[in-house]
Order: structure tokens, then sequence, then C-alpha cells
């Protein structure tokens, strides 16, 4: 019996059709927005180029709208653990901020920074602030900007000081349990939060190595003083909040947690609770500036504790860029990227139930033959789609729901996706001028990409790196091996 009039396969070509649509979508609303495209722009261009994939798929090869329906709330189904984890990490950012937490540890790490090693220790303070906050933006945007002046000041060039900031905010966006990037690197791949974090580490922690080395030695010419700034910043939030080691509990009881391996959800949550109680306990200050009260009981803590954990914070510290600094926005600034991961949802729902991901996956199928091909590809697709799009968070998406099936037909650990989709994706973003990271990077920094690209060793070497240990095959295993 003749099968011509069964299901057909969309071809290549066609499968590649929403793609370039997406692309085109994406490249006027970044034209047009910049980088607060990510605050609808992106989203309707996700849901524009899935219309485009449904229409195709439904015409041209007779797929159900059934089938693809059943195909996006699956994906939506994977997701939901991701979009609860985020919440609890915009609580975290802004409960450890206003606790006073984040502030000491701030404090304490400033005392690090001595001429001597200026970009060793912008690049170790930026890796520690954007490990606690989850957030390479912020940590540019306030710690970073500081910074750069401090380095101009020293005479270093400016491609060096944007250099080691970058690649110590990278690297702690890219391996932070609070990071948005790590959560749906991790989750789009299926896999663990803390077993890909722990597995990003054999090709994470020699790319920050070689990082230190590569600033270690080009900072060796700083030699005037610049302990004034600093000092400066440390007074502010001494003079703002509590500061104290006793603080120090909570991220240590949260590291506790982390390697008594308890299931994310809980040890973020737990994070949040010991952090309030922290807040009622040292910040009487803040509690009364965030709730415009005139002395702190019952009521006022309580609505000091919701208020930091769930929307926009501001402590007025007496200086604009330490304000920037100890904003928070609590869960609803996470709105946005929970938006965007629906919207992709949606977009990997169509692609996939439509066929369009597994035609466009043989082609890299014929090409990836071994374990070190098939992790260059990868890496390769996500420097590519960022490239394309624009956007990391379309990017690590993109990357990881293409790969997924060939990882498992290659017998091949899903935690090697979800790393060297982060080894490449998460840190090009950033290399990139036309991408929204690239472009906001630049002009909060006042220094163009193509000036600080070839400086930011971290977010170079790193794609290298995991391309190195697939070749190596250190801790390669196949699936239902050690997972030591």
């Amino acid at each position: 019996m003749r099968k011509d009039f069964q299901e057909k396969t969309p071809s290549v070509f066609v499968s590649f059709i929403p793609l370039a649509v997406l692309v085109g979508l994406l490249a006027i609303t970044i034209h047009l927005f910049g980088s607060d495209a990510i605050m609808g722009g992106s989203q309707l261009s996700l849901l524009s180029a899935s219309a485009v994939a449904a229409a195709l798929a439904t015409i041209i090869y007779k797929v159900s709208w059934k089938k693809l329906e059943e195909s996006i709330m699956t994906n939506m189904k994977s997701a939901t653990s991701a979009l609860i984890i985020l919440l609890l990490i915009g609580s975290i950012a802004g409960s450890w901020m206003a606790s006073g937490i984040i502030p000491t540890l701030i404090y304490y790490g400033l005392n690090i920074l001595h001429p001597s090693y200026f970009l060793v220790a912008s690049c170790v303070i930026c890796a520690g602030v954007s490990l606690l906050t989850g957030s390479s933006w912020t940590t540019i945007a306030t710690i970073g900007i500081a910074l750069m002046g401090i380095g101009r000041a020293l005479g270093f060039d400016d491609g060096w000081i944007a250099g080691a900031i970058i690649s110590g905010a990278y690297f702690g966006d890219k391996v932070s349990l609070m990071s948005d990037t790590t959560v749906l690197a991790s989750s789009t791949s299926e896999v663990p939060l803390f077993t890909h974090i722990k597995y990003m580490m054999f090709t994470t922690i020699p790319s920050l190595v070689i990082a230190l080395l590569v600033f270690a030695i080009a900072g060796l010419s700083g030699a005037s003083d610049a302990t004034t700034d600093t000092a400066y910043i440390q007074e502010a939030l001494a003079s703002t909040y509590n500061i104290s080691p006793w603080l120090l509990l909570v991220p240590l009881i949260t590291g506790i947690l982390i390697w008594k391996k308890l299931p994310a959800i809980v040890t973020l949550f737990t994070s949040v609770v010991l952090a309030s109680v922290a807040l009622v306990i040292a910040q009487p200050d803040v509690i009364m500036y965030i709730t415009k009260a005139i002395s702190v009981d019952a009521m006022s803590s309580i609505k000091a504790i919701v208020l930091s954990a769930t929307s926009d914070v501001a402590v007025d510290t007496g200086n604009e860029r330490i304000n920037e600094l100890v904003a928070t926005s609590g869960m609803g600034g996470m709105m946005d990227t929970i938006w965007l991961i629906i919207c992709a949802m949606c977009f990997g729902g169509v692609m996939y139930g439509s066929g369009m991901l597994s035609a466009i996956t043989k082609v890299f199928i014929r090409i990836a033959r071994r374990t070190v091909s098939v992790v260059a590809s990868t890496v390769s697709s996500g420097v590519f789609f960022n490239l394309c799009t624009g956007d990391q968070y379309i990017s690590i998406i993109l990357t990881s729901k293409l790969f997924n099936k060939l990882y498992d037909e290659r017998g091949l650990e899903r935690r090697l996706l979800s790393r060297s989709v982060e080894d490449s994706a998460t840190v090009t973003s950033v290399l990139i001028p036309w991408n929204s990271c690239g472009m906001t990077q630049s002009t909060v920094l006042g220094v163009a990409t193509i000036t600080y690209l070839p400086y930011c060793i971290f977010n170079i070497v790193s794609p290298i790196m995991s391309i190195i240990v697939a070749a190596i095959g250190y801790k390669i295993f196949k699936r239902k091996e050690n997972e030591a």
C-alpha cells in the first residue's frame, strides 16, 4: 500500500521560514525599542512567528490544530517549575537587598579592591555581586559604573576595565541559582537546576581562572591609590543599612541547603523567609523608609516584607548611583522574563508539534557524529541564534529545544546540553553590538561593544572551553552512566 498521502514531514526550507520571520521581526523590534524589546516587542514577535509556523503546518502539511495545541501545552507544563523558581528568585533579590545581606557582602567585598590588582579585583567583585543577585545587567549598571570611573582615574584602558567587569558579571549570571538564564537553560533542557550548576563548573571555573590570569598580568601597571571611591560607597552603605557579619548567616544557610540537595523551590523559599526575619531584626530604618511608617511594629514589618519580596523598592542612600545598586523589583521584576518564556514556549511548541524542529535537527544530525561535534554544533548554534535573534533568552530556548532530541539519540546526558547552551548563548550575547545585551552594556558603560569585545576574556574562552572539555571527554558520560 502506498503512503504518499500520509502526514508529510516538513522540508528543511519550510521549517526555516518561521525562524527567518522571527529574526526579521526581532531585528525591527530591537531597532525600535532597544533593550526595552523584552517588555513586549519580543513577545509579540514570538507569537507572530508562532502564527506563521502554525499556518504553514496546518495549510501545507495538514497538521491538526489539536496536535499543535497539545504540543504547546506540553511545553508550558515543562516550564511551570521554572516560572515558580523565577518568582522566588525575584523575592530573594528584593528580600536580600532590603535586609542588608547584599549590601553587607558588597561592603566587605570592596575591601579587596587595590590598585595593584584592580582588574582582577573588579572581575571578582562583579562576579560576587552577580552571583548573589543573579543579574549581570544590574551588576554592570551599578557597581560596574563605579568601577569604570575608578579604572579611568587609574589610567586603565576602557576596553580592559569593561572586559573585567563584564567577565565577572557574566560568570555570576551564568552560574547563580538566582539567574533567570541559568534557570531557563536548565528548565528548557529538562535538567535539575543544581545538577546543571554543578556540571557547569567543569568548564566555567577553568574559563574564569584563565580570565583572572590575563587580568592579573594586564593589571600589573596599576599603581595609584583608588581607595577614595570605594570608601565612599562603603560609607553610604553603612549609613543606610546596619552592616553586620551576622547577616552572612543567611547566604551560609542557603549554601548548606544547596549542598544538602534540597529541591530548588524549597531552598529558595526558605532563603526568602530567613531574609525576611533578618529584615525585621537588623533593618528597622529600612522598614520605616519602605513603608513610610513612623515606627516599626508588626504591621509595618509585614508590609516591608511583602513589598521587598514582590515589588519595586528603592532606598535612598544619598547617592544616585548607589541608589541604583540597592534598588530591586522583587517578583514584579521577573514578569517580563516570565511573559517572554510563555511566548517562547508557544513558538517552541508549534515548531515541535509541526515537525519543523525535527526537520532542522536532522541537518545537525548529519554533521554531528561524535560527542565533540555535537557539543561544537550546540555552541555554534547558541552563538548563531544570538547573532540572528538579538536576544539571549530566545537563543537559549531555541538552542535547547533544537538539540534536545539529538542528545537523546546520541545517548548523551541532557546536562551536557544545558551546559553547552550556557557556555555559548548566555555569555556571547554581550559581545554582539545588535544584541539586547550588547546594546545595553555598551550604553551603560559608555564603551563601544567592538572596543570591549577583545577584553571579555571569560565570555570568549567559555564556548571554546566547552568544546575542549568535550574533546578531552572529561566527565562526559552516556545516559544512565555515573553522574559524578
